[in-house]
């Protein structure tokens, strides 16, 4: 199933999370969506959002597990945030970035339903998968809170673990040309850093300080390699050749 391995835990503790859900199929059942699951987070051209993450956001979860009220739906809405997910161009220059949220949702809600969880809490897994389109969690809503915190803690990783992060995330993108991705990433940043908090749970305040350290750093040296693309872009434009005067007539008389 790829370079990657899944941890052996990953499958029972998916057949747990849907069985705490409600779900009417056997194990065997759950396991083989499971397995068709992490299939999706194993894909090739997955260089950061892949299991390591998916695992890293369920070990987040864990953290935060006494602030949720719905444990196991929150686990299952992680499983499935980002089992949709395409780096193509033309996701990326539509502002969607890789992981598809809506698409993802919809297909955790059917998955869910086909094991026989209730519909009403395969609706609310479906609903917290949406949620982190904007990772903007309603403040009376612990579970959709715990998730977003889950998701965003790599912001807070020690310095280290943070450059391989943005490491692997360029390379999800490297057919985006450098000027392009570094406009882009430096615009959501520059979101993040305008929110009065990063982290909506109590527990995930703690997180708050070295995430926003990371993130300043991080655009301090896009906006830097912005510039140096703009200087760029202005020194061609100076000795590129005017197109008008290319058209004009070698005899000095009007262009047409």
């Amino acid at each position: 199933m790829g370079v990657l391995e899944a941890p052996a835990w990953l499958v029972p503790a998916f057949v747990r999370n849907v069985v705490g859900a409600g779900a009417t199929a056997s194990p065997d059942e759950i396991r083989t969506v499971a397995e068709r699951l992490l299939d999706r987070w194993l894909s090739p051209g997955r260089e950061f959002h892949n299991v390591k993450h998916l695992v890293e956001v369920l070990v987040r979860v864990d953290e935060l597990d006494a602030e949720s009220h719905e444990p196991d739906l929150v686990r299952l809405a992680a499983w499935y945030h980002g089992a949709v997910f395409d780096s193509a161009e033309r996701k990326t220059y539509a502002n969607k970035g890789g992981e598809d949220e809506a698409a993802s949702a919809r297909l955790a809600f059917d998955d869910l339903v086909g094991l026989g969880v209730p519909e009403h809490n395969a609706q609310r897994v479906h609903d917290l998968v949406t949620a982190l389109v904007r990772h903007a969690p309603n403040p009376k809503d612990p579970d959709c809170a715990v998730l977003c915190d889950a998701d965003l803690a790599m912001l807070a990783s020690e310095p280290q673990r943070y450059k391989a992060y943005l490491h692997d995330v360029r390379a999800e993108y490297s057919h985006v040309p450098a000027a392009d991705y570094a406009r882009a990433r430096a615009r959501i940043l520059r979101k993040l850093l305008a929110r009065p908090s990063l982290f909506s749970t109590p527990l995930g305040a703690g997180w708050e300080e070295p995430a926003r350290q990371n993130v300043e750093a991080e655009l301090q040296r896009l906006e830097k390699e912005i510039a140096k693309h703009d200087a760029e872009a202005a020194a061609h434009a100076l000795v590129a050749p005017d197109p008008v005067e290319l058209a004009a007539p070698q005899d000095g008389s009007a262009a047409p």
